[in-house]
């Protein structure tokens, strides 16, 4: 009876929930900080700001990481909530679904100049693809503010006091384009495998995708995973591998321990750079110059561990700044990336956008007219063009 009873024992224990894998943070959303709002050097004193993000992967419990990256003085987070918004480009909470966030317990944190600080995790079910209303009270002067500027759709604020657990957009009144403070979801899950981050400029940051139809080739990447991948945006416009571009953030490789190596169950990154550094004045005509920042970011995501895909670089012909000489430059580079040992895999990006009849321009159905920035379209095709069994 003893050996039948240890038997079913052990059954039991092989057969029990213990043995699932354990529940973890995954990072959902992210907005690389790009830049300080200008003339905000006082801060946004009382202004209560409803930041809509939308997450790629789900979860029943979550946390938010806030930035001060570019504050030249401390600033007080007063309160900070977290809700399921009602709709499309709302800042209506569902009924229910406010949660304040508290840090460390504490429902306030103040956040040192050039520092991120990380909220404790809450109870809440959080769908994939949904909309999440991050809001954020600053009572006191505190800047310059740290943004994300380009987003491709809308948020809400308002300078009339504490008004983030209000379940009502009656509140909110005014519109901004940008993302103030916020620059990470996180979601505890047991099914999710970790994070991807979409290291990149404009094109990975959604220029000319349409307004709030989250339609950015990482948004589109997200959908393919099929919930088994949180993705992450890193992408800032303008951004550049060699030099800083004041709103366009700080250089790749300068960036690449906040924005890649340090975020939350990170397992590899898509690395799409350097047009910027081709086609921005000063144009960088040495392929080798460029060919040595990606190799950079390689090696170093491969000692955290990390798969490194390399992205080839997408045509800009027709773009004001197009030349044969810097057409030169963007071949040769794409010519390393594609027969590269430094990374794991590669997103031929440039082959699937680029036009059959004249590769060195976008494909028209591609192009939404300034000849650089793909649209809707192209990033249906860059995010098909990943393979999702490096990942």
């Amino acid at each position: 009876m003893t050996r039948f009873l240890l038997a079913v024992a052990l059954l039991v224990a092989a057969a029990s929930p213990a043995h699932a894998a354990a529940p973890r943070w995954v990072g959902t959303w992210a907005a690389a900080p790009s830049s300080a709002v200008p003339g905000t050097d006082n801060g946004y004193p009382n202004f209560s700001i409803r930041n809509i993000v939308h997450v790629s992967a789900g979860g029943k419990e979550i946390r938010v990481r806030l930035s001060n990256a570019y504050g030249r003085t401390p600033v007080l987070f007063g309160q900070v909530t977290v809700a399921r918004a009602a709709g499309p480009d709302t800042p209506t909470a569902v009924p229910g679904t406010m949660r304040t966030l508290t840090f460390g317990g504490a429902r306030s944190i103040t956040a040192p100049p050039g520092a991120d600080v990380v909220s404790d995790g809450v109870a809440l079910t959080v769908p994939a693809d949904s909309d999440l209303l991050v809001s954020v009270f600053t009572p006191e002067p505190g800047g310059p503010v740290t943004h994300h500027q380009l987003t491709r759709q809308n948020s809400y604020f308002t300078r009339d006091g504490n008004h983030v657990a209000d379940e009502s957009a009656a509140p909110y009144r005014e519109r901004t384009i940008n993302w103030h403070y916020v620059s990470g979801v996180d979601v505890r899950s047991s099914t999710l495998q970790g994070s991807v981050v979409a290291l990149g400029d404009s094109i990975t940051d959604g220029a000319n995708a349409t307004w709030g139809a989250n339609l950015r080739w990482p948004d589109q990447l997200a959908d393919r995973v099929n919930k088994r991948l949180g993705v992450l945006n890193s992408g800032i416009s303008g951004n550049r591998l060699l030099l800083d571009g004041g709103s366009a953030g700080p250089n790749a490789l300068a960036r690449l321990n906040r924005d890649v190596l340090t975020q939350t169950g990170v397992r590899s990154v898509i690395v799409f750079e350097g047009i910027n550094d081709i086609q921005q004045t000063p144009h960088e005509t040495d392929p080798a110059k460029i060919i040595a920042a990606l190799r950079q970011i390689a090696q170093r995501s491969h000692d955290r561990g990390l798969r490194v895909v390399g992205a080839t670089i997408t045509p800009f012909k027709g773009w004001n700044s197009y030349t044969d000489e810097l057409e030169a430059v963007r071949q040769a580079v794409n010519s390393f990336i594609r027969t590269s040992t430094d990374f794991d895999a590669v997103a031929d990006f440039d082959q699937v956008v680029r036009d059959p009849a004249d590769p060195q321009r976008i494909r028209p159905a591609y192009d939404e007219g300034d000849h650089l920035h793909p649209g809707d379209q192209g990033f249906e095709a860059m995010a098909k063009a990943v393979d999702l069994a490096v990942l």
